[in-house]
């Protein structure tokens, strides 16, 4: 192993005090620690108070001999990117070797063994198997697609101790699968997205009125990552309709090429965009779109952009997703097909009077009740046992819930 030099200051000041003797949890990511600030971001820094958090991504490639970079990213929280000769994408099976090998020794460093394994992405069971861990976690945010073979998702749901379904369509595909699942729905950070002062002077603030200026309204907008739960059909219909009405989407691409999107004059991609802008971005904004794909929507969770266009004090129209509809189908407006997506739309913006008030009363209940700080705590809830349970001395380590869990699948449960 080679950790860089340039790391081990970094590494030492992020360990709060006494975090040296809690439990370690080794987590690993199907996306890289910086692409968005979401779920596996917003859970693992605040259970990082209880845990030493080491978030392992999908390897780089390098030209050097194999090595293991460690970035500290947030106090109790170390990235493991492992530096490899092979270019074969992801946990794929190649890779798996080389990253074991330095993961391995880095833990053994650290004065880590049998750490909690927590995973949202099948792939990496090998590596995850490898470190005889106490306990298995599966962060479940997306059922098996074409890229992930359902055998490793069903073997994951074999093994794993622990099941967090990030919505209830993905809780309700899962509890017939595992005798162990818990719902906790992808949540808000509600202050953050609180509509920022109009004479913010801040960066982002400024950033975003200039963004805007040339814009007019009314602007109808997405913050999120644009992947294939964005239907983009759908988009370029509404825009067609509504030439007038200015529809912005910000966001990382994923899986989804930059010659794909449609391009109208009235229909602005802005790119990624930094957690911290977001607010200003919505705050410029008459609507906030959920445009989504829900063929595709049933295999991830519950859209974390939902519960932050509430928090912002913004009318929410969506397509008919289920988990839209069953925890915010009171407050954001549902249609289903260009035509009703746009009436809707329409109506959302002419929203006034007791009824917008009442509108963002219910949007803040709803975002203030699913607050990100209770699910970790939840989530911290369900692992405390394991965490507290003594190391096995080989292969996995099922704590008594885990024995019934698995007897559960077995036996049909």
């Amino acid at each position: 192993m080679n950790l860089p030099a340039a790391h081990a200051l970094p590494l030492r000041m992020a360990l709060p005090d006494g975090a040296s003797d809690r439990p370690a949890l080794v987590a690993f990511g199907a996306l890289r620690w910086t692409f968005d600030w979401q779920r596996p971001q917003q859970l693992l820094t605040r259970i990082a108070k209880h845990y030493r958090v080491f978030y392992v991504e999908e390897a780089r490639t390098t030209h050097r001999d194999p090595w293991l970079e460690a970035t500290a990213v947030a106090p109790g929280v170390e990235v493991l990117v492992a530096h490899t000769r092979c270019d074969a994408p992801g946990f794929d099976a190649a890779q798996l070797p080389t990253m074991g090998r330095l993961l391995a020794a880095f833990l053994r460093e650290r004065g880590v063994a049998q750490p909690l394994a927590w995973l949202d992405t099948p792939a990496a069971l090998p590596l995850a198997e490898a470190l005889r861990p106490r306990a298995l976690v599966f962060d479940c945010h997306a059922i098996a697609s074409d890229d992930v073979p359902h055998d490793c998702e069903a073997r994951l749901l074999g093994l794993a101790d622990v099941v967090l379904a990030g919505g209830p369509s993905l809780h309700a595909s899962l509890r017939r699968r595992h005798a162990n699942v818990h719902c906790v729905a992808n949540a808000v950070d509600a202050g953050h997205f609180a509509p920022p002062a109009a004479a913010d002077e801040a960066i982002e603030a400024v950033s975003a009125r200039a963004l805007h200026a040339a814009i007019p309204n009314p602007r109808l907008g997405w913050a999120g990552v644009i992947d294939e739960r964005v239907d983009l059909d759908l988009l370029a219909r509404a825009a067609d309709l509504r030439p007038d009405w200015q529809f912005l989407l910000a966001g990382p691409l994923r899986g989804v090429a930059a010659d794909a999107l449609p391009r109208r004059g009235n229909l602005a991609w802005l790119g990624p965009q930094t957690y911290a802008i977001l607010p200003h971005l919505q705050s410029h904004w008459d609507l906030c779109l959920l445009p989504l794909a829900v063929e595709a929507c049933a295999r991830h969770a519950a859209p974390v952009e939902a519960l932050a266009y509430l928090a912002g004090h913004k009318p929410v129209v969506s397509t008919p997703v289920h988990d839209v509809a069953a925890l915010h189908g009171h407050i954001v407006r549902i249609a289903d097909g260009p035509e009703a997506f746009v009436e809707a739309c329409r109506a959302a913006l002419c929203e006034r009077g007791p009824l917008q008030r009442q509108r963002c009363v219910d949007g803040l209940i709803a975002a203030h009740s699913a607050s990100w700080d209770r699910a970790a705590a939840h989530v911290h809830g369900l692992l405390a046992e394991f965490a507290a349970a003594p190391s096995a001395g080989a292969g996995l380590a099922p704590a008594p819930r885990a024995t019934a869990a698995r007897q559960g699948l077995r036996h049909g449960a």
